[in-house]
């Protein structure tokens, strides 16, 4: 026979309940505590309920305070590139040759400071945390995502900077692609979500670093030297590796983790990427006939441009 049930003390008590770490699924088997949970995601490769349609969880909306600082970050980054700008010509005088384009001159100098930054900073950032590459939403190296603020605030005033000083003719596709790069970054820097995809991103300006010293080089007629031949080799190499092999792996990471991407950003990832791609196989083709099977006519037309 049954006897009287136990008391509810005796029934719940404290060494009886889980603890903060452990989790019991509907089965009712208990997962191993200590594994990892990033934000904005559950457990390692599943899925957790998102309270927009960027992957926020419910409940952790971004603080007015801590959107404001963001924004103040990419209005900073944006006033000292426009400071580098109008003082690049005192510590890099333009030649005779690039003294009719002044603004091109100090536009390209200031360009080629936001590459070695970002392009350096994504490469250490990957360098000491390798293992970053196994959640890029939800987790980032310390300084990334100032880095990725930073580099929107540079994007928002070359943008300006193109669009006061150049034809639009001549400008449209860098503005187009401005417009695109502001966008996504902009989103992984007000919801400190796909900062670690920016990142990757940004080792793209590996190879602007080599792209700008070959404008550079070509702006100060110093296009027969061993110098700029050196440079365009290791322009095209690194524009391979880190240009077209890198936006490869972007889009092969966004189609095979869509599952796990809400559709707004797949959507904005995804154009992204089908604008960036072809843009950049232009490129490719356009520097190969100019530096390695170019006429006369072509480099000075460039020169003047």
């Amino acid at each position: 026979m049954l006897g009287p049930p136990a008391p509810l003390s005796t029934c719940i008590s404290p060494s009886s309940l889980p603890n903060r770490d452990t989790v019991i699924p509907s089965n009712g088997a208990r997962r191993c505590p200590g594994r990892r949970r990033y934000p904005g995601r559950g457990l390692r490769g599943e899925a957790e309920p998102s309270g927009s349609v960027f992957g926020a969880p419910h409940g952790r909306q971004r603080m007015p305070m801590a959107v404001g600082s963001d924004l103040l970050l990419v209005a900073g980054s944006f006033a000292a590139f426009r400071l580098l700008n109008h003082g690049v010509e005192r510590l890099m005088p333009p030649p005779p040759s690039a003294r009719r384009n002044r603004w091109k001159w100090r536009n390209i100098w200031t360009s080629l400071a936001h590459s070695v930054l970002s392009g350096g900073g994504a490469l250490m950032g990957f360098y000491l945390y390798p293992e970053m590459h196994e959640d890029l939403v939800g987790t980032h190296p310390p300084g990334a995502h100032s880095l990725v603020a930073i580099s929107v605030g540079y994007f928002l005033e070359d943008f300006m900077d193109m669009l006061c000083n150049q034809k639009l003719r001549q400008s449209w596709e860098l503005l187009f692609h401005h417009s695109v790069v502001i966008v996504c970054f902009g989103i992984a820097v007000l919801l400190h979500q796909y900062v670690g995809f920016a990142l990757v991103a940004l080792l793209v300006e590996i190879n602007s670093i080599f792209l700008h010293l070959r404008q550079i080089l070509l702006m100060a007629d110093l296009v027969r030297t061993t110098c700029y031949r050196l440079n365009s080799i290791i322009n095209l190499g690194t524009y391979v590796v880190f240009r077209i092999a890198t936006l490869a792996w972007m889009t092969r990471w966004l189609f095979l983790n869509r599952q796990q991407v809400p559709l707004a950003t797949y959507t904005v990832g995804t154009v992204g990427m089908a604008i960036m791609t072809p843009m950049n196989i232009i490129l490719f083709y356009r520097l190969l006939r100019s530096d390695f099977f170019k006429s006369s006519r072509d480099t000075r037309k460039e020169k003047e441009k």
